[in-house]
């Protein structure tokens, strides 16, 4: 399916065309019929002689009602322009065609309408004016189709060019993103809020959860039309009608969104390139008072120029500019925007946006659509995220990050450093942030060991640690730690080359030939032993004894009974 939105001058015809074509009439407002002058938005539907589904967004001409154009003009994929042989090119005709160019349209086709009220000269002297006025935009080669919809003449033509037109305008890409821009919403008799737009990036489906922005408001698909036929699921590039749950109609507005949960980060600023209309008969500054009209929606804006550009912009120029925006809107980079000075009716210009998260000071930033860009000016980006910012996937390089070659290289430096500082004892794993853990990986060397991380030349740094070498001189009546870093301390125990026990410290082979050497008194006494008798044994004091014991109870070495060890269940054997 393919949307083509209509465009030019008020009562040239646009909405009679559309009427005649598909058999609808665009114009649903009570006062559209009354006063002949459509108002807002209209749709009707057909199929072409090839069998393509067509969809319209009928929009109005009149100057008063532009927000409403700018509106329907932003997911089109084509322009049908309307022009009247009994009028020619007039100021609307000019500022619709402006308006289409900044939002990106590169297909369409001109009507010339009611040629049936002219000769054949004014007709020629139309197309003439017509040629003239698009010399050099998109619709410079297109086929003018000369129609007059109330007397039918043309109409058969037009939906032969509207066929060749759509045979030749790309399909709607389908990047399992969706997004739709609200431009109607109404409550439905027994089923509640039902919003329609046209669906872009992806599909959706009946019973899916989806997220209006702004805002966070979860809703559910309770079902969905197209074309007034139900549907399981929308495809992208179609006019859509979704029911929703979980919404009042009044909480829903034009320009607001529906996309799904997780895949887009809303942003109130963007950067974006401007392009002032030569038509303007002023500069542009950030001092104006603008509205920028971004998907279906319109909103008070704010603009900065960006990087060392003069403080204002003149008609026919060109800038990068900061846009701030007072609430969140699901953009990406290659989404367009149109920009009007408020209370001015006149378009001042429009361009695309380039980054929706920006993170350089406006007078260093030079925004572009590259994810390398982006990549580079953040250094560490979650893949997650970087699609979120750019619609396009990345590999991470570490972990869940995607990283330019600089950042990785500034914490890799960063981490040998702090290494190589925390010497044997090593680096504590539990005070890297994210990044740094992911990094470790790149540190050719590190060896992660017990939660702690240090150079590989000393992957052992306590194997001559002199306390161990104090412990076995004295084994059974082993000094204090005195001078003994206290995390060094703790590591050595942590490791088991050091036995703690009720602030006394042993060798290893010291607690084992004490578990020997009460083995073999137990063989010869299998009553029980006694501290003194342990103590004598191991030319010991009590001081130092009977911690050790109290660690051979905790092992299953010995059982205390009364005021005598017995045999355990890990008694060694006695050879």
């Amino acid at each position: 399916m393919h949307v083509v939105g209509t465009a030019g001058h008020v009562d040239h015809g646009k909405s009679t065309l559309v009427h005649a074509l598909t058999g609808m009439d665009p114009d649903r407002l009570a006062e559209e019929k009354e006063r002949g002058l459509t108002i807002d938005l209209g749709f009707a539907w057909m199929a072409l002689p090839s069998g393509r589904a067509l969809a319209f967004v009928d929009v109005p001409g009149h100057v008063r009602f532009i927000k409403n154009m700018l509106a329907g003009a932003g997911a089109v994929d084509a322009c049908l322009f309307v022009v009247a042989a009994t009028e020619g090119w007039k100021p609307q005709s000019e500022e619709h065609l402006r308006i289409v160019e900044l939002l990106g349209v590169r297909h369409g086709l001109v009507a010339l309408t009611k040629v049936g009220l002219v000769d054949d000269d004014g007709r020629q002297l139309a197309a003439l004016d017509v040629s003239e006025h698009v010399a050099g935009t998109f619709l410079a080669e297109a086929p003018v189709v000369e129609v007059d919809a109330p007397a039918g003449l043309g109409l058969d033509e037009l939906r032969g060019a509207l066929d060749d037109l759509l045979a030749s305008t790309p399909t709607a890409v389908d990047r399992d993103r969706p997004r739709l821009w609200v431009d109607r919403v109404f409550a439905a008799r027994g089923s509640g809020t039902v919003v329609t737009g046209t669906l872009t990036g992806g599909r959706i489906s009946v019973d899916d959860e989806l997220v209006l922005v702004p805002g966070e408001r979860r809703v559910r698909v309770r079902a969905l039309q197209t074309h007034q036929q139900a549907r399981g699921q929308a495809q992208p590039g179609s006019r859509v009608a979704a029911n929703l749950i979980g919404v009042h109609h009044n909480q829903v507005r034009r320009g607001d969104a529906l996309v799904r949960p997780g895949q887009w980060e809303p942003t109130r600023v963007f950067d974006a390139s401007l392009q002032v209309l030569e038509t303007l008969d002023h500069p542009v500054s950030r001092r104006g008072a603008f509205h920028a009209y971004i998907g279906s929606g319109e909103h008070p804006a704010q603009l900065r120029l960006l990087g060392a550009a003069p403080d204002r912009v003149e008609p026919g120029g060109t800038a990068l500019v900061r846009v701030h925006v007072p609430v969140d809107v699901p953009l990406l980079p290659g989404d367009r925007y149109v920009l009007r000075e408020s209370g001015r009716s006149e378009t001042t210009g429009g361009g695309e946006v380039l980054d929706v998260a920006p993170v350089l000071p406006a007078r260093r930033a030079r925004p572009n659509r590259s994810v390398a860009r982006v990549i580079a000016e953040r250094g560490w980006v979650d893949a997650g995220v970087l699609e979120r910012l750019t619609g396009e996937r990345r590999p991470p390089v570490l972990g869940s990050w995607v990283v330019s070659d600089g950042a990785l290289a500034a914490v890799i430096d960063e981490l040998e450093e702090a290494i190589a500082d925390a010497g044997a004892l090593g680096l504590d794993v539990a005070t890297l942030d994210d990044r740094q853990r992911a990094a470790l990986e790149q540190i050719d060397g590190a060896v992660v060991d017990g939660g702690r991380v240090r150079a590989a030349a000393s992957a052992d740094p306590f194997a001559d640690h002199p306390f161990r070498a104090a412990l076995a001189a004295r084994p059974f009546s082993p000094p204090e730690p005195e001078g003994v870093d206290r995390a060094e301390l703790r590591e050595l125990v942590r490791r088991g080359l050091v036995v703690e026990r009720d602030g006394c410290y042993f060798a290893p082979e010291a607690v084992d030939e004490a578990a020997r050497c009460v083995a073999g008194l137990l063989a010869a006494a299998p009553d029980g032993v006694t501290v003194a008798q342990v103590r004598d044994a191991l030319g010991s004091t009590r001081k130092h004894t009977l911690p050790l014991l109290a660690h051979l109870d905790a092992t299953g070495v010995t059982r205390r009974r009364g005021d005598v060890r017995v045999a355990g269940p890990r008694l060694p054997a006695v050879r």
